[in-house]
């Protein structure tokens, strides 16, 4: 095969994009527009009472805590299926959700659904995807989630994630923007595009990411004086930085978890939102194709 095929496998050290965090008022509405719009599970194991709500999407989940409602300078890229039940499932919740920010828009390779609160989700269409998304193939899952930072930032921050943990990134311009894309696993991406209106003002909301090494990039980070909340298999940082100058480009607090973190690897359910009472059959109620 020769070396450069092999090098195409290879994924870098982040491992897994686990969960989006962004606190949420109501867990009616939450359950309407990720449950019963998007076909999304709620992991009936973890958090199940009212303080807090485990959205399961393919081997990911989005951590909905009771809160003023946070939100994403950016927005999240998910596989939900395809776009046909997806639709319908957004009309049928429109009663429930009609003095809410909730709404969607067709577009030829996406739905673009905004939640309740004003968080926005591409929902990718399977059928549009092409061979060069790491997507490209998954039914379910989150595939990137994309940050609107500063222009002048895109640069720095794919130095930062090249030195701190050593990942795979690439600096790409798309539609005018220039975006640093960093690759998470086979399957995932955190994309970082500059945007002339990005704000940065931050809510607190967080990202958590699974790293195969994980004292490399915090002996960096706490050489840089940038890490906090250490704990036994987990620590966090926030300020993202460019790695010469040390100048400040953007906030986003980071949840970085080690492989023997107990939650790595734990098997999410994922139900086939298009089985009901009404066309129910034996052994159709779990979703295929997650990655």
């Amino acid at each position: 095969m020769g070396l450069s095929n092999y090098a195409r496998e290879d994924i870098g050290n982040l491992v897994l994009l686990e969960h989006v965090n962004l606190t949420i008022p109501d867990q009616r509405l939450a359950t309407a527009f990720y449950v019963s719009a998007l076909g999304l599970t709620r992991d009936p194991f973890l958090m199940t009472g009212v303080t807090n709500m485990w959205i399961n999407v393919g081997r990911s989940q989005i951590h909905l805590p009771h809160g003023d409602p946070q939100r994403l300078r950016g927005h999240v890229g998910l596989m939900v299926g395809k776009r046909a039940p997806l639709i319908e499932r957004l009309r049928a919740v429109e009663p429930v959700l009609e003095q809410t920010r909730f709404g969607w828009t067709e577009r030829d390779d996406r739905v673009e659904v905004v939640c309740p609160w004003g968080n926005r989700y591409d929902c990718l269409d399977p059928d549009a995807c092409t061979a060069s998304d790491p997507w490209a193939g998954i039914d379910l899952g989150i595939g990137y989630v994309q940050l609107d930072v500063p222009v002048g930032c895109a640069m720095s921050i794919a130095g930062f994630y090249r030195e701190i943990f050593d990942a795979s990134v690439d600096v790409l311009e798309r539609n005018g923007s220039l975006q640093a894309v960093i690759a998470v696993g086979r399957h995932q991406q955190l994309v970082y595009a500059e945007t002339l209106s990005a704000s940065q003002e931050y809510d607190g909301h967080h990202i958590q990411l699974y790293v195969s090494d994980f004292s490399g990039p915090y002996e960096r980070l706490a050489g840089r004086g940038l890490s906090y909340g250490e704990e036994t298999h987990q620590y966090r940082f926030a300020e993202l930085v460019d790695p010469v100058s040390g100048r400040h480009c953007f906030t986003l607090e980071h949840e970085v978890r080690s492989l023997r973190h107990p939650l790595y690897a734990r098997p999410l359910v994922n139900r086939n939102p298009d089985l009901t009472n009404r066309n129910y059959r034996m052994s159709d109620e779990g979703f295929g194709g997650v990655f």
